[in-house]
This record gives C-alpha cells, structure tokens and sequence, in this order.
C-alpha cells in the first residue's frame, strides 16, 4: 500500500499541473519513465492520468533523491510548489498538507548547502539555502501509528456495532480537518471521543443518569469486569486518570500562546485515533 491516501495524491497532481507548462510537464513523466501512461489533453488531464496509474502500486521511477515510488515522486515534487503556485491552488494546497499529516507526514524548512556551489557573503563557507523537505511525524516502525489505518478500522468497528452518533462525529472531524477548519475539528473529535464511550456504556446496558461523567464510571466501576481499567489508570474513582485526563485535554479552557492551531488540532487526530481504536477494538472483542 503506499504511505500517501487518494486525497493526498489528487491534490499533489493538482499542485503539480499549476507548477508545470505542457513541456515542463512531459520533461517531468518523461524522467520518471511513466509518460506512455499519462494520456494527452491538458496538463491536469494527463496529471489526473498518473495519479490513476501511481494508484496501482509498485511502479519505482527515478530522482534527484534516488530511486523511490512514483506516489512517493509525486509528494516530493509538490512540495516544491513556489508561493504563487500556492496562492494560485490554495484549496488544493490546503487538502494536499492536510492529506499528508493524515498519513503521519509533514513539509518542513530545511537549511542546505546551495547546490550551486555559490558562498556565503560573509566568506565563511557555502551559502545555504532553504528547501522543503518531507518528514515523517512519527518513526515509521512503531506499530499502531499510521492513522489512515486507524481510521480505517475505527469506522468498519463503528458500523458493525451501529455506533451511529460516533461515526457522524468521525466523518464531520475528518471532513473539516481535510479543510483546514481546525476549531470545528477539534471540537468534532471531541465529541467523538465522548461520543462512541457513551455508545459503549448503553450498549453494555448502562440504565443510570443521563450524563457522559457517569457513562465513564460505569465503565470503569459498574461493570464485572470493567471496560476501563483501572490497573493501566485509564479511571479512578479518586485519581487522576487517562480517559478524564484526555477529555480535559480535548476541551481546554482559555487561550495556548504560541501553539499553532494546526499543530494542535493534528495532535488531537492522531491521539484521539489510535485511542479509539484501543477502546473499539476492545469492545468489539467484549461483544
């Protein structure tokens, strides 16, 4: 499977196309060996091509980098879109950083020697220049941490058990995360997170109060044997404990200075992902 989900692509290929004139564009697939599987037509038509044929796998082209997939290819050139390139897509550019930090990646300003050999004004060495450079957010062989895969089982999960008000929540995050809408995502996570333990609790036949604080405890302490656990501190009946510590987390009070919304809002996705997935997978081997 490649690291990049569809979204990532189509938008990698839209930044590519504004980047690119019709011979830029054939010099690009050419070097890359792929033109006979680019079509004809338009830039974007041809570049909607490769994505189509980048999606079938396996195809290893050529680089500056050296050799790698051509999805990973794709990725790499786009992000060398220039401003203009950005402020001329912006929407695509948006979905395309957004689908990137769902695959676990991000694009970061790295200082390099220039390559044109050019020194410093000051006479102290090679000048250096900045380029964006493709990270991974997370080492990529820890288990558990690729989000799209998470996601993945998280929504087949919701839907065998019918968790129907969690899995609404899940998609409108996901949506307005894509979008670059970070408040409503955070808040949509949020309401997923309490939103799918609640779900648990009623269909562990929970017949209390109607508040999600007692859900919880129910979870923890009403049931034999529990569904939080209280030797892992995932609740307390006096404590502090990880579920009400991750709530908390989620809804903060007050304003972060100097945290970026962005930055904040992808820790929210991923933890609240790889958290559910624990919790669902959990539930489904209960049931």
């Amino acid at each position: 499977m490649s690291d990049f989900n569809s979204m990532t692509l189509v938008a990698a290929s839209e930044m590519i196309a504004e980047m690119s004139t019709q011979a830029a564009f054939t010099s690009l697939v050419m070097s890359w060996g792929v033109d006979d599987f680019c079509g004809s037509g338009s830039v974007a038509s041809r570049a909607n091509d490769m994505v189509r044929y980048a999606r079938t796998g396996g195809r290893i082209v050529p680089t500056v980098q050296g050799s790698c997939e051509l999805t990973r290819a794709m990725v790499e050139h786009a992000i060398t879109a220039s401003d203009r390139d950005k402020q001329n897509k912006p929407e695509s550019w948006a979905r395309f950083v957004a689908g990137l930090k769902m695959d676990g990646f991000e694009i970061v300003e790295e200082e390099i020697p220039d390559p044109s050999g050019r020194s410093s004004i000051f006479d102290d060495g090679p000048r250096m220049i900045s380029k964006p450079t493709l990270k991974r957010m997370l080492p990529e062989d820890i288990p558990g941490v690729d989000f799209r895969e998470a996601e993945d089982e998280i929504t087949s999960l919701l839907k065998k058990h019918d968790l129907v008000v969690a899995e609404g929540h899940l998609q409108r995050a996901i949506s307005t995360f894509q979008r670059g809408e970070w408040s409503s995502a955070n808040g949509e996570l949020r309401n997923f997170f309490e939103g799918y333990l609640n779900e648990i609790a009623n269909k562990l036949d929970y017949n209390g109060v109607d508040t999600g604080k007692a859900r919880r405890d129910f979870l923890g302490g009403g049931l034999t044997p529990p569904f939080l656990l209280e030797d892992y501190n995932e609740w307390h009946p006096q404590k502090t404990q990880f579920v009400q510590g991750l709530m908390n987390r989620m809804h903060p009070h007050g304003g972060h200075p100097g945290l970026s919304e962005e930055e904040d809002a992808t820790f929210r996705l991923q933890t609240t992902l790889i958290t559910a997935r624990l919790f669902l997978r959990r539930f489904d081997q209960r049931k």
